[in-house]
Protein backbone atom coordinates (compact mmCIF):
# COMPACT_ATOMS: atom_id res chain seq x y z
CA UNK A 1 0.00 0.00 0.00
CA UNK A 2 1.31 3.49 -0.80
CA UNK A 3 0.70 6.72 1.01
CA UNK A 4 -1.42 9.12 -1.11
CA UNK A 5 1.01 11.93 -0.24
CA UNK A 6 3.99 10.05 -1.68
CA UNK A 7 4.88 10.28 -5.33
CA UNK A 8 7.61 8.36 -7.14
CA UNK A 9 10.84 10.34 -6.92
CA UNK A 10 9.47 12.93 -4.46
CA UNK A 11 9.77 13.31 -0.73
CA UNK A 12 6.49 12.85 1.18
CA UNK A 13 4.78 16.14 2.07
CA UNK A 14 4.39 17.00 5.71
CA UNK A 15 0.78 17.17 6.92
CA UNK A 16 -0.40 20.62 8.03
CA UNK A 17 -0.23 21.06 11.79
CA UNK A 18 -2.06 23.63 13.95
CA UNK A 19 0.35 25.89 15.82
CA UNK A 20 0.40 28.88 18.11
CA UNK A 21 1.52 31.97 16.20
CA UNK A 22 1.85 34.77 18.77
CA UNK A 23 0.73 36.10 22.14
CA UNK A 24 -1.54 39.03 21.20
CA UNK A 25 -1.77 40.25 24.81
CA UNK A 26 2.02 40.43 25.18
CA UNK A 27 2.52 42.07 21.78
CA UNK A 28 -0.13 44.75 22.36
CA UNK A 29 0.83 45.48 25.99
CA UNK A 30 3.67 47.91 25.14
CA UNK A 31 2.07 51.39 25.07
CA UNK A 32 4.87 52.75 22.87
CA UNK A 33 4.40 50.07 20.19
CA UNK A 34 2.50 51.22 17.11
CA UNK A 35 1.60 49.97 13.67
CA UNK A 36 1.56 46.34 12.55
CA UNK A 37 2.87 44.28 15.48
CA UNK A 38 2.40 40.89 13.82
CA UNK A 39 1.25 39.50 10.49
CA UNK A 40 0.45 36.04 9.20
CA UNK A 41 3.25 35.05 6.81
CA UNK A 42 3.03 31.26 6.67
CA UNK A 43 3.37 29.88 3.15
CA UNK A 44 0.35 28.18 1.60
CA UNK A 45 -2.10 30.14 3.73
CA UNK A 46 -5.57 31.12 2.51
CA UNK A 47 -5.94 34.03 4.96
CA UNK A 48 -4.22 37.31 5.72
CA UNK A 49 -4.16 38.52 9.32
CA UNK A 50 -2.56 41.46 11.11
CA UNK A 51 -2.29 42.60 14.71
CA UNK A 52 -2.30 46.40 14.68
CA UNK A 53 -1.79 48.85 17.56
CA UNK A 54 -2.82 52.49 17.34
CA UNK A 55 -1.29 54.90 19.86
CA UNK A 56 -3.67 57.11 21.91
CA UNK A 57 -5.74 59.47 19.75
CA UNK A 58 -4.55 57.97 16.46
CA UNK A 59 -7.11 58.16 13.63
CA UNK A 60 -7.49 55.95 10.56
CA UNK A 61 -9.38 58.11 8.04
CA UNK A 62 -12.66 56.90 6.52
CA UNK A 63 -12.05 54.39 3.76
CA UNK A 64 -13.72 51.41 2.08
CA UNK A 65 -12.34 48.01 1.14
CA UNK A 66 -13.99 47.31 -2.21
CA UNK A 67 -13.20 43.60 -2.55
CA UNK A 68 -12.83 41.85 0.81
CA UNK A 69 -14.93 41.30 3.92
CA UNK A 70 -12.83 41.85 7.06
CA UNK A 71 -13.25 40.54 10.61
CA UNK A 72 -11.81 42.85 13.26
CA UNK A 73 -11.36 41.79 16.90
CA UNK A 74 -10.36 44.39 19.51
CA UNK A 75 -7.71 42.73 21.69
CA UNK A 76 -6.92 45.67 23.99
CA UNK A 77 -7.79 49.29 24.64
CA UNK A 78 -10.78 51.23 23.44
CA UNK A 79 -11.77 53.59 20.70
CA UNK A 80 -14.47 54.48 18.20
CA UNK A 81 -15.50 52.94 14.90
CA UNK A 82 -16.90 55.42 12.40
CA UNK A 83 -19.44 53.42 10.40
CA UNK A 84 -20.96 54.14 7.02
CA UNK A 85 -20.86 57.24 4.86
CA UNK A 86 -21.97 59.37 7.84
CA UNK A 87 -19.06 58.05 9.96
CA UNK A 88 -21.61 57.13 12.68
CA UNK A 89 -19.65 56.58 15.94
CA UNK A 90 -19.78 53.15 17.55
CA UNK A 91 -17.77 52.29 20.69
CA UNK A 92 -14.95 49.76 20.50
CA UNK A 93 -13.81 47.94 23.64
CA UNK A 94 -11.70 44.87 24.35
CA UNK A 95 -13.51 41.82 23.00
CA UNK A 96 -15.58 43.67 20.38
CA UNK A 97 -15.82 41.60 17.20
CA UNK A 98 -16.75 43.45 14.01
CA UNK A 99 -17.70 42.35 10.53
CA UNK A 100 -16.67 44.96 7.98
CA UNK A 101 -18.43 43.93 4.77
CA UNK A 102 -16.68 44.69 1.49
CA UNK A 103 -17.70 48.05 0.12
CA UNK A 104 -18.53 49.46 3.57
CA UNK A 105 -16.99 52.75 4.72
CA UNK A 106 -15.24 52.77 8.10
CA UNK A 107 -12.81 54.78 10.20
CA UNK A 108 -11.12 53.98 13.52
CA UNK A 109 -10.00 56.32 16.30
CA UNK A 110 -8.13 55.01 19.32
CA UNK A 111 -8.93 56.13 22.86
CA UNK A 112 -6.72 57.43 25.64
CA UNK A 113 -4.89 54.14 26.19
CA UNK A 114 -4.56 53.25 22.51
CA UNK A 115 -6.25 50.43 20.66
CA UNK A 116 -4.98 47.05 19.44
CA UNK A 117 -6.95 44.89 17.04
CA UNK A 118 -6.62 41.80 14.91
CA UNK A 119 -7.88 41.83 11.33
CA UNK A 120 -8.53 38.69 9.28
CA UNK A 121 -9.63 38.37 5.66
CA UNK A 122 -9.21 36.16 2.63
CA UNK A 123 -5.70 36.39 1.28
CA UNK A 124 -5.29 38.89 -1.49
CA UNK A 125 -4.02 37.30 -4.67
CA UNK A 126 -0.43 38.16 -5.49
CA UNK A 127 0.43 40.51 -8.29
CA UNK A 128 0.13 38.72 -11.61
CA UNK A 129 1.90 39.58 -14.83
CA UNK A 130 -0.07 38.79 -17.93
CA UNK A 131 -0.57 39.83 -21.48
CA UNK A 132 -2.72 42.81 -22.35
CA UNK A 133 -5.90 41.83 -24.12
Amino acid sequence: MTDARTHVGKEPEEAPTPRILCDADALSADPSAAGVLWKLTESGRQLDANLVRLTPGCHVAPHAEPDLDVLLLVVSGEGVLGAGPGDEPRPLTTGTLLWLPHGSTRSITSGGDGLAYLTVHVRRPGMQIGRAH
